[in-house]
């Protein structure tokens, strides 16, 4: 969005009302933004605690990944799995499904964890679902 408005304003002035406009615009975007984020933040922290988990392990980067393996059932290991390019888009599809089946959800579920995070992660979060961990 800012790359578009820096070749707008290189083509031509602004007016007043029209940078106003660009502002605001990117302010609600913005405020948005942090929004999904704190809500899936919010979601992480619940879910690590049904888990028997620390919630505070939610906002720690990458231990956050690890906790989320541990949950998930799958070998701490796999964390370097995640660091290789499209390797890693698979390795979460697998750990998102691992996941939702720990709290008794089916694969479709998990999918939905991979593609729709901000919708899936709070009704994982804050539902009726319980920590199972399969064998």
């Amino acid at each position: 969005m800012s790359y578009a408005l820096a070749i707008l304003l290189q083509q031509q002035e602004l007016t007043p009302e029209q940078a106003a406009a660009a502002g605001t615009a990117a302010t609600v975007f913005m405020v948005i933004y942090l929004a999904v984020i704190l809500l899936i933040v919010a979601s992480m922290w619940k879910i690590f605690v049904k888990a028997g988990k620390p919630g505070w392990a939610a906002i720690v980067p990458i231990y956050n990944l690890i906790v989320l393996l541990e949950i998930a059932g799958k070998p701490v290991w796999w964390f370097l799995l995640m660091l290789i390019p499209f390797v890693n888009i698979i390795i979460l599809a697998i750990v998102c499904i691992s996941l939702a089946k720990n709290f008794g959800k089916g694969a479709g579920f998990g999918l939905g964890l991979l593609f729709l995070s901000p919708i899936f992660y709070p009704i994982l979060a804050f539902g009726d679902a319980h920590y199972q961990p399969q064998p």
